[in-house]
């Protein structure tokens, strides 16, 4: 597996598609948080090492996925780091807090997004550590912006459109990991191993979660539904049942498959992700008819 890489040639190549040979499934994936590229003007302007830097990090959901392209569906994953620009929000949700200058009136500085400290570019990574050691420049937020979320979400919005045109719809699985919370102990732990979003029914079909959820349990796997996270920007902005898309976000619990104090995987991660290409292929057999809404 990749190992992280303080470089900025990942800032050339901000987005990786992995493209099946040929689409066989109505499927995109997305994993816009497990980039392990940082940059080198994130490191000398973070009062972080690079290892704390990491807990932002949704690490390995791009390997977790990585048999989609086998089964016959694309997955579309930022190369960078969540912590140097976070592909799940707005492009500018911004907390002006951390600027030297005044932000123009279009940014969103009022979201709740931005009020916990995790915009577009967060101001803090896990346990609420402050992430800069200086203000920085608006400039810098359009360069980031410019540089790595436009790409990001126009290649999304690529595989998305050519979906539609392919199939006549496109499920889109927006792949997070979610911290297990608490200490080592089991009474600490989140009580589910994976937490599926829909925005409580906005984003996609009923049959979409509904089938999602049964080949979860089938597996052995406790899910829940929209508690605590019931889809960010990605699931929402994409999300449009009404139009043939139909966007779920899939949050997985970091300790089924890593270590958290030391971010490293367990030998279950390539169980996992055999269990995650099932998953795609499952959803892939929904019929057309069962994705129109009611």
């Amino acid at each position: 597996m990749p190992d992280t890489h303080l470089a900025d040639d990942c800032l050339d190549s901000p987005v990786e598609v992995r493209v099946p040979r040929t689409q066989r499934l109505p499927i995109v994936l997305a994993s816009p948080h497990s980039g392990r590229c940082y940059p080198q003007e994130l490191i000398d302007s973070s009062r972080l090492d690079p290892h704390a830097l990491r807990r932002s990090e949704d690490s390995f959901v791009d390997e977790i996925f990585a048999h989609a392209a086998e089964a016959g569906a694309p997955l579309i994953c930022a190369t960078f780091a969540r912590a140097y620009l976070d592909m799940n929000r707005e492009a500018y949700e911004l907390d002006p807090r951390m600027f030297d200058d005044k932000l123009p009136a279009y940014v969103n500085t009022q979201s709740t997004r931005v009020a916990c400290g995790l915009g577009t570019i967060a101001r803090v990574v896990a346990h609420g550590q402050e992430i800069y050691a200086r203000k920085l420049k608006f400039a810098e937020a359009v360069e980031r912006v410019n540089r790595c979320y436009r790409p990001y979400h126009a290649a999304l919005r690529r595989l998305i459109d050519q979906t539609v045109r392919q199939f006549g719809f496109c499920i889109l699985l927006d792949c997070h990991s979610m911290p297990s919370l608490g200490g080592d102990a089991p009474e600490s732990r989140v009580p589910v191993d994976f937490v599926l979003g829909d925005c409580h029914g906005k984003t996609c079909v009923p049959a979409v979660v509904d089938v999602a959820e049964r080949q979860l349990t089938s597996l052995g796997f406790a899910t829940a539904r929209n508690t605590p996270y019931a889809g960010g920007y990605t699931t929402r902005h994409y999300g449009r049942p009404d139009l043939g898309v139909h966007a779920l976000q899939i949050e997985i619990n970091r300790a089924l498959y890593m270590d958290e104090k030391l971010l490293t995987p367990k030998p279950f991660l390539s169980t996992l992700a055999g269990h995650m290409a099932s998953l795609v292929e499952r959803l892939g057999r929904l019929p057309l008819a069962s994705l129109h809404k009611a």
